[in-house]
């Protein structure tokens, strides 16, 4: 409690002072979506063997983490020490990322970014902040729990099978719903955040149609939907 505390009193006394100087570097939170955009373009080029374009992504990562390090460095005195401890792993692991492409290692590329993210999201959470952006990015684990369960529904499309299937597919359902709710009013009115949330909610309740009509190659379809549902809206909103 005591270094939440800590860490919400840093970045309200940090979006003052680089407030009131517009010179300054930006503060943390400011500058830190600017790289996780980088960091979730370049983990979506690694995905698809792009890995030029992935390159060019983790540079300007790269470049924007110097200058937030340097803006941060040395931390104010009230700065908790978790706060050093994330720029320090982030660098250890954008160098291992850059290393891992340029040895075409997409696969460790693509962990090592996505432990950034969860880093940053954990930050994010130690510090009481929350968005539509942290909603979509937790989406993951459940899009993943559904996978499983419809690809072991492909093998053998057994009664416990299918009614595991639709218990994911529900779960993921009120995990979209849940961040359909924390998309503010702009968002929220934007043609392409309503196809691709209203079209995950609705294609994640015809999978289970799907699997109580003992459907495997729907299910299938709608399981390849919904991945690029998911990965879509991790790219743009995530």
């Amino acid at each position: 409690m005591r270094c939440t505390i800590v860490l919400l009193a840093w970045l309200a006394s940090n979006a003052l002072a680089f407030g009131a100087d517009a010179d300054k570097p930006a503060d943390f939170m400011t500058a830190m979506p600017p790289i996780m955009a980088n960091l979730r373009t370049a983990a979506s080029y690694a995905r698809t063997g792009n890995v030029a374009l992935a390159q060019i992504e983790t540079d300007e990562a790269v470049a924007r983490w110097k200058q937030l390090a340097s803006s941060t460095n040395p931390l104010p005195a009230l700065a908790p020490a978790d706060l050093s401890g994330f720029l320090d792993r982030g660098r250890d692991r954008l160098t291992a990322i850059t290393g891992a492409l340029d040895r075409g290692d997409n696969a460790a590329a693509g962990r090592e970014l996505l432990a950034i993210r969860q880093a940053f999201h954990a930050l994010r959470r130690q510090a009481g902040l929350y968005d539509l952006g942290d909603c979509i990015f937790e989406i993951a684990p459940a899009m993943e729990t559904l996978r499983l369960a419809a690809i072991r529904y492909g093998d053998r499309p057994a009664s416990a099978n299918a009614e595991e299937t639709i218990a994911a597919a529900s779960a993921f359902r009120d995990r979209l719903q849940r961040c359909n709710e924390w998309a503010n009013g702009e968002i929220a009115a934007q043609g392409e955040f309503r196809r691709l949330i209203d079209g995950a909610i609705a294609s994640s309740g015809e999978i289970a149609h799907a699997a109580m009509a003992g459907d495997g190659p729907l299910v299938h379809r709608y399981l390849i939907e919904l991945q690029s549902f998911a990965q879509l809206l991790d790219f743009r909103y995530g």
